[in-house]
């Protein structure tokens, strides 16, 4: 168990916990709840194998949804589990869904735990190996990591989120007004049957929502949880017993808000599809839905798909020649602001300022366009006055405001860096579109040819003293070829007297820079 001790800092705003083991720990700093959001115009383009969603706040992308037939989200998925291993040591199980991999269950998404945070529970007391168990996916697999899943499951409507195994209202954190809050959770236990289950998160949408659409979808999400609860008795274990909305309507139970300015479809029967689902769930969507008749692509008409490609760079340009490097390791992500050729402010001071200024808002926008999730650390250009840095973090905080996703902004660490974290529950844009490269593997570097001619003339010496062969050839990339004949002609001809053999060179135009062979003749 962790204990913390919070102590201000003299001089200084900023707030530290120190750990047990005396480890500071930044507090966060609290986002706004209340900023405007910018009109939004959602674009939706779907083909036979894939839907990709882009939501434009005054006209600049700040998010991009793609969904694959081939790779469908599991996330809200409920599944018939079998307990394939118990680990206690690790307080986990994984747990076989008929997924390649096997899925990831941890004490804390355990629904015993969950009810008794307090408490120590023990998995091994809970599950044992070849035992079904009714799982929802929270986490898709990313990379090699399976699942991650819960056994509290939820169902979400368009104004609510059922939670058939617990007996409480909650209500949505962005809902701040104690009036409403308390109007909202009396009109939902009014409507609620005695003997219903009263297991309810009121979303931020249901604050214009009527008693009718509220009873509409306490009907929907009761009759979803009833028919889970039937095929769990009669379907065989690793089976997939619900299954979230496709991308093209969760935009309109999710995403649409009175921000919404219009959403563009460029298909006629999937606007017919999104067209009925609003009639019946998100009416006030309705008069917002357009099908697109262009004679360009959507995407193309609105310029998506160079920004697509410009979010899989690691360079981001900004104004007046400033620009950021972002890149992404397993670990976490960094985030480094450089002036580049700004030089428009009158002093230095107030250039370093405004780069960082504009970097705010920016670094915002690529978290959600990239969905860069997990740990987040961003170099900033270091500013010498106190009220700067100040500046610069309300102001980051305020651009972080418009994440639909979870963030926590951790303020300067004693090396100047900023920590903030934003919540991974799919992967990124990059790991959807690209794959690691099979030249570098993914080291994204590949060795010099002066690298690669030196160890092949390694690798001769090595054969020739396990072999007695008559000559070897060497089978190579052309720029390593070229080299040999070249520049590293006399250490090959070094190479030749010392074994006492001949070498020939033969050019393969289908190697890559770091790929060779060595023949024995």
């Amino acid at each position: 168990m962790t204990f913390a001790i919070c102590f201000l800092e003299k001089n200084t705003s900023q707030k530290f916990f120190y750990s047990k083991s005396g480890i500071p720990m930044l507090s966060g700093i609290p986002i706004p709840k209340d900023a405007v959001r910018p009109p939004e115009t959602v674009l939706v383009n779907i083909t036979p194998q894939e839907t990709r969603v882009a939501v434009l706040e005054e006209n600049n992308i700040c998010e991009l949804h793609i969904e694959r037939n081939s790779g469908h989200s599991l996330v809200g998925n409920i599944y018939l589990g079998v307990v394939k291993r118990v680990l206690p040591g690790m307080q986990s199980a994984f747990i076989d869904i008929g997924l390649e991999r096997a899925a990831f269950l941890h004490i804390v998404d355990v629904l015993e735990q969950r009810r008794n945070p307090d408490e120590t529970q023990r998995i091994e007391h809970m599950l044992f190996e070849g035992q079904s168990v009714l799982v929802q996916v929270i986490k898709d697999p990313i990379n090699t990591k399976g699942a991650r899943l819960s056994t509290q499951i939820s169902l979400a409507g368009r104004f609510l989120v059922h939670l058939p195994q617990e007996d409480h209202i909650g209500i949505s954190q962005r809902i701040e007004d104690d009036a409403e809050r308390s109007n909202l959770r009396e009109r939902l236990n009014n409507l609620l049957p005695e003997n219903a289950c009263h297991g309810y998160i009121i979303r931020t949408n249901a604050e214009n929502a009527s008693d009718d659409q509220l009873q509409s979808d306490i009907n929907y999400l009761t009759k979803v949880w009833e028919h889970i609860q039937k095929q769990a008795k009669i379907q065989p274990p690793e089976t997939l017993l619900y299954q979230d909305l496709p991308l093209s309507l969760r935009v309109l139970r999710d995403m649409f808000s009175l921000d919404t300015h219009k959403i563009l479809v460029d298909s006629t029967e999937n606007h017919r599809r999104m067209t009925q689902f609003a009639e019946q769930y998100v009416q006030g969507a309705l008069g917002r839905i357009e099908l697109f008749k262009g004679e360009r692509p959507l995407f193309e008409t609105h310029n998506i798909e160079q920004e697509i490609a410009r979010a899989l760079q690691p360079r981001v340009n900004l104004n007046f020649g400033s620009y950021l490097i972002i890149e992404s390791t397993e670990a976490m992500t960094t985030i480094d602001v450089n002036t580049g050729g700004f030089v428009g402010a009158r002093n230095f001071d107030e250039t370093i300022f405004r780069t960082n200024l504009e970097a705010c808002h920016t670094i915002a926008r690529e978290l959600r366009l990239r969905n860069l999730g997990g740990i987040i650390i961003i170099d900033f250009i270091d500013m010498a006055q106190e009220v700067h840095r100040e500046a610069v973090l309300q102001e980051l905080a305020k651009a972080l405001s418009f994440d639909r996703t979870r963030v926590t902004l951790n303020g300067f660490t004693s090396l100047g860096l900023v920590e903030l974290t934003r919540k991974r529950s799919r992967e990124n844009l990059s790991q959807i579109l690209c794959e690691p490269c099979p030249s570098c593997q993914g080291r994204g570097r590949l060795k010099t040819p002066q690298t690669v001619c030196y160890e092949i003339q390694r690798e001769i010496v090595r054969e020739a003293r396990r072999y007695d062969v008559q000559a070897f050839r060497i089978l190579a990339a052309p720029n390593v070829i070229d080299l040999f004949l070249d520049e590293e002609s006399q250490s090959l001809a070094m190479l030749i007297d010392f074994i006492g053999k001949p070498i020939s060179l033969a050019v393969e135009t289908a190697y890559t820079q770091e790929q060779y062979d060595i023949v024995l003749l």
